[in-house]
């Protein structure tokens, strides 16, 4: 029975199936939004979530169970943990003034999306491994805004006091040029009364722009092949697992039938 549920909770249909219930719950939930709806219609959508709720109770019971009793197998996976965590917290009742924490709450269902998605799901570790290279990355940039921050201001505080006229000001300036958006009309104004403001502003956008943002691609990229190839070296050792397993139980079942051979019942 335990292997009939795992070879369930593990089969392709039953994630497509999954899937399809977490977008049906995204569909009640952006319903939920649309103003007039009769008494009726949120009658219906209250039983839908439910239903959708209840689905996603089985379903962690049923993978809990498939795994017993080694639970570790279970929730030493943080997607698990992430997905029964969002059970339990649909489980608890808000009401009254707590009511929009629940609604907030269903959200969650609408993220298990990424948990139940192979190729999100190696995005978000992707993102996630990235984080501490980054750092690095990030102070190198802090460190390019405070430089361009502070002689932005002292170049051109008193001739164009709207976009640098303090320190704070002068950064929001900064993050609106590495952004690309709307830089020209900034640039223009200091043109107007600094012949080599030009140099200032494309200098700090090669730098800041290309360089540094590249810099990120190139992270995120970098860590990306690593998932991919642990990934890769998982699922062949799994398929190992499962190989030597299955060659386990056709042994089992030859010497079996050679025990039954050399000693037939009388």
């Amino acid at each position: 029975m335990q292997t009939k549920i795992a070879r369930l909770v593990n089969s392709k249909g039953f994630e497509y199936f999954i899937i399809g219930v977490i977008l049906l719950s995204a569909t009640l939930i952006g319903l939920e939004t649309i103003k007039g709806l009769s008494a009726v219609s949120l009658e219906w959508i209250k039983w839908a979530n439910r239903v959708v709720l209840g689905i996603f109770v089985i379903e962690a019971v049923l993978k809990i169970y498939a795994v017993a009793p080694q639970f570790k197998r279970y929730f030493g996976d943080g997607w698990n943990l992430f997905d029964f965590s969002i059970v339990v917290f649909s489980l608890i009742p808000f009401a009254g003034q707590f009511a929009m924490i629940g609604r907030l709450l269903r959200l969650l269902r609408v993220a298990r999306l990424v948990s139940a998605l192979p190729e999100l799901r190696l995005i978000v570790s992707t993102l996630l491994k990235t984080i501490p290279s980054m750092i690095h990355v990030v102070l190198l940039m802090l460190v390019l805004f405070y430089i361009y921050g502070v002689a932005g201001y002292h170049f051109f505080h008193e001739s164009n006091p709207q976009f640098w006229g303090d320190l704070g000001t002068s950064l929001l300036t900064l993050f609106r040029v590495v952004t690309l958006e709307g830089w020209t009309k900034v640039m223009y104004l200091d043109l107007a009364n600094h012949d080599w403001a030009w140099i200032y502003y494309v200098s700090f956008i090669v730098i800041g722009t290309f360089i540094i943002i590249n810099l990120f691609i190139a992270l995120v990229i970098n860590n990306l092949d690593e998932i991919k190839q642990q990934k890769e070296v998982l699922e062949r050792t799994q398929k190992t697992e499962e190989d030597i397993l299955h060659n386990i139980v056709v042994i089992r079942q030859k010497l079996q039938e050679l025990e039954k051979d050399l000693h037939p019942k009388q």
